[in-house]
């Protein structure tokens, strides 16, 4: 008996999904366990495992487009069965409508699929593989003005191997009577990531009232700290990794600001489980560090860098960014000396940290050139005051300042 196939919820907060690419087609027999089809979800592109036993019928949804979770994606069944009276009765079948959830992932999220573009001439979508869309774009060819000969004129490989970047048809323009610029525009879909994204930070930013702290914190023994750690360690000691294990160790003093509002009840949680903000091609991701109070700066580092090397082969998975209890945001690799930083729900309090950079300061009360980072620590207003947020952050520079003491 024919049975339809539909797109279930891949992550918390996941209200649709694209499929990026199909693993099977009409004619291929499945399996419980099989690996369908590839789908970009609000936090990453990840594999669906197929529960159907029997024959592809039919592919409903083709790559690139997007389906609401528990939308109908393929048909499984006996060769030659009809399934139309089935798929008219799903069709017929009320369906909500999908709401984003209001959980964290302002900063959460894993690296998607490269949105793809419409020019803002043509209302029709293009119909394009995914690698013709890449082999499109970096090359600089238009896909507006290749035919394909796919099934349906869809856009493949060979149709973009003979084209190229300046065979694209150019107006004539009259130069006497025309201005010498042409206003010219680009429209890119929303990939699930960014439209979380969106939806979790607007949350946030309106719904929590924050207030932010910014302290200045000589950096001069961290710095030589760090250069000491890292002839003798077998994993590279980043400046973020000594921040992360300074302000686990200091949440640990300070259990009012590991915490989380929740309505009618404050949580103050006594594991600390520290987020750490990455960017990905699409947006944002906070992998986290679990127990962070509790590993070495080998550790961390070493974890850190897993996270990073996964983000950018899209491959983190929901467990690696569920969790949190406070986050960090480092934007100093880019030569940001400071900023502020939107809360990541359901934490009270996210830390922005700047660039390491010299300058001119006094040191027990001589002139000398310092090293000094800033740090913003924002904080949501109905869990945390302003006096325990400065307390946490003294903590913070005291053991970044004397970094021997995050080792004993």
């Amino acid at each position: 008996m024919a049975e339809i196939i539909t797109l279930p919820k891949m992550s918390d907060t996941m209200t649709e999904g694209v499929i990026v690419r199909w693993n099977v087609k009409v004619g291929d027999t499945v399996k419980s366990g099989d690996i369908l089809a590839e789908v970009e979800t609000d936090k990453a592109t990840m594999d669906m495992e197929g529960y159907a036993k029997g024959t592809v019928l039919h592919l409903i949804v083709e790559e690139g487009n997007a389906v609401p979770v528990d939308g109908a994606i393929a048909v499984v069944g006996t060769p030659g069965e009809d399934f139309q009276a089935l798929l008219a009765n799903k069709a017929a079948a009320p369906t909500a409508a999908a709401t984003p959830e209001a959980t964290p992932a302002a900063l959460n999220n894993v690296s998607a699929t490269a949105p793809t573009s419409v020019t803002a001439t043509n209302d029709e979508r293009l119909k394009a593989s995914p690698l013709a869309k890449k082999i499109a774009e970096d090359k600089g060819i238009n896909l507006s003005n290749v035919v394909g000969s796919g099934e349906n004129g869809r856009i493949v490989k060979k149709d973009l191997e003979n084209a190229s970047a300046t065979s694209t048809p150019v107006a004539t323009v009259n130069v006497s009577a025309a201005p010498m610029g042409q206003e010219s525009f680009t429209e890119v879909n929303v990939s699930q990531m960014r439209k979380t994204i969106a939806a979790r930070l607007c949350e946030s930013k309106f719904t929590a009232p924050h207030f932010y702290l910014t302290v200045e914190i000589n950096m001069d023994k961290a710095v030589a700290a760090r250069e000491q750690m890292n002839q003798v360690s077998d994993v590279k000691i980043s400046m973020n990794d000594l921040v992360v294990k300074a302000c686990a160790v200091a949440l640990r003093k300070h259990p009012n600001i590991n915490s989380s509002w929740l309505g009618t009840k404050i949580r103050y949680n006594q594991h600390i489980h520290i987020g750490v903000a990455m960017a990905v091609e699409d947006g944002l991701l906070v992998p986290v560090v679990r127990f962070a109070d509790q590993k070495g700066l080998n550790q961390i580092s070493s974890e850190i860098k897993t996270y990073g090397k996964k983000a950018k082969e899209k491959k983190l998975q929901p467990q690696d960014w569920a969790g949190n209890t406070f986050t960090i945001s480092n934007l100093g690799m880019f030569g940001i000396d400071e900023f502020t930083a939107i809360i990541n729900p359901p934490d009270a309090c996210i830390l922005a940290v700047g660039t390491v950079k010299e300058g001119v300061g006094v040191v027990n009360g001589e002139i000398k050139i310092v090293k000094t980072m800033k740090v913003t620590l924002s904080c949501d207003h109905r869990v945390v005051d302003g006096t325990m947020g400065a307390d946490f952050l003294k903590t913070v520079r005291e053991y970044l300042e004397e970094p021997v003491k995050l080792l004993v």
